[in-house]
């Protein structure tokens, strides 16, 4: 296979807001690791201060946890400001956790909730899975879940309440942070408290997840998720829509998370019938792009944008390439279940988007109403190109090209995906 430069593309960052800068100056003129621990017993205490409870529930998060901490800490090079949103990230995970415990002890019904067929939206990272799961989700018979959500599962809230929730513009206001500290990050990925968003946001709280590689240099617990189960990340995030579920039962759940791919086993461990909407793009224009986003979400909390991070490398730590391979193997020796694995090409959707929902549909075995198909046509004719302004990003020479091109041709191969550069 041939070598691919992880050099060829690196993330050049743009100035920050002044404010910003004044900010994290200030951290550095400080004992900023006192002013603002993430040690266990800080976090732990101030999680169980803030909700009057103290129940984590089982120990399986507590070892990945302290690793991942411990490379907070030590590797992680986080900022000033980094160390603020990172408290407060943690500290949102675990109160999380506290509270969705403790609702399940008074109401032992929610894990009676049998969750039907949901369908995951998967993919390469910038492949085309957040705009099909805004599309999709447009289905009324469809449910995602939406930011505030997933930050603040508990009280479930009812589907049918038309009423405002206070948690809604508390969860605004952290996701706003990003914008605020990296504005170029709304070009690439806008996060909203009532945007549908990933459902990897609540496998934080059962601290085996990937999207804490996405965002840190933190390789001893990278490390740590690649090789060990991911069955206990799944029985949390089943336990979450089983809660979000209890008060009404929808049609299907719409789910969505590239960093699902290279962890399907376990995915399919937890949910049998669960069905997949595999986005296709060129994988070399996707992986491209890929560098400018992982590095902002590193500029976010670091200054040090480069750490762990390289061309052609996955959120697991391996060539991206052979995470797809992997997945493909699956599919042959029945690891996954092939019949359960729906492609969807986004050049071709976008193309005829009526023909492409009505053939997803039936492969995903989904009555498609005509009131179902007009509302998902209407949200792409009507969503707004570029609002937040457009993501530029460097492509990398004709020699970078070529070598992914030629380690991404077995995946082309397999699904038919047309090269775009």
């Amino acid at each position: 296979m041939p070598e691919i430069d992880q050099n060829a593309i690196v993330y050049q960052p743009k100035p920050r807001p002044d404010w910003a800068r004044e900010f994290i100056d200030i951290g550095r003129r400080i004992d900023a690791k006192h002013v603002v621990p993430l040690d266990e017993k800080s976090l732990l205490r101030s999680a169980m201060e803030n909700t009057g409870l103290s129940d984590f529930g089982d120990d399986d998060w507590r070892e990945p946890f302290r690793l991942l901490i411990s490379d907070l800490e030590e590797t992680a090079d986080l900022h000033f400001f980094g160390r603020v949103m990172t408290r407060s990230d943690l500290l949102v995970h675990l109160e999380g956790r506290l509270r969705v415990i403790d609702w399940c002890k008074r109401h032992p019904e929610v894990e009676e909730e049998v969750i039907e067929a949901p369908v995951f939206i998967v993919g390469l990272p910038r492949s085309g899975t957040t705009i099909m799961q805004e599309i999709l989700g447009a289905d009324p018979d469809a449910r995602t879940v939406r930011m505030w959500e997933a930050k603040f599962p508990v009280p479930p809230p009812a589907p049918s309440d038309p009423r405002p929730d206070p948690r809604i513009a508390k969860a605004q206001d952290l996701v706003g942070l990003q914008d605020h500290i990296t504005p170029e990050w709304a070009t690439m990925h806008k996060v909203g408290a009532e945007l549908p968003v990933e459902c990897i946001e609540w496998t934080y709280s059962s601290f085996v997840s990937y999207a804490f590689s996405a965002s840190f240099y933190v390789p001893n617990y990278t490390k740590y998720v690649a090789q060990n189960d991911h069955a206990s990340a799944f029985a949390w995030h089943k336990k979450i829509l089983q809660l979000l579920q209890s008060t009404g039962r929808p049609h299907h759940w719409l789910l969505k998370g590239p960093t699902h791919l290279p962890v399907l086993p376990s995915l399919f461990a937890a949910y049998p019938d669960a069905k997949l909407v595999l986005m296709l793009r060129d994988p070399v224009k996707s992986l491209a792009s890929v560098i400018d986003v992982s590095g902002v979400l590193y500029y976010m909390r670091s200054d040090n944008t480069t750490l762990g991070k390289g061309l052609g490398k996955s959120i697991d730590g391996k060539d991206t390439y052979q995470t797809l391979q992997d997945m493909i193997d699956w599919m042959e020796d029945g690891t996954i279940p092939k019949d359960r694995v729906t492609p969807l090409d986004y050049g071709q959707f976008f193309a005829k988007p009526d023909a492409a929902l009505e053939r997803l549909y039936g492969q995903l075995g989904f009555p498609l109403s005509e009131r179902s198909k007009n509302a998902m046509v209407d949200y792409v004719t009507n969503k707004p190109k570029d609002k937040f302004g457009k993501h530029e990003y460097e492509l990398g020479d004709a020699a970078t090209i070529a070598a992914m091109r030629d380690a991404f041709r077995p995946f082309q191969e397999y699904f038919g995906v047309k090269s775009e550069v």
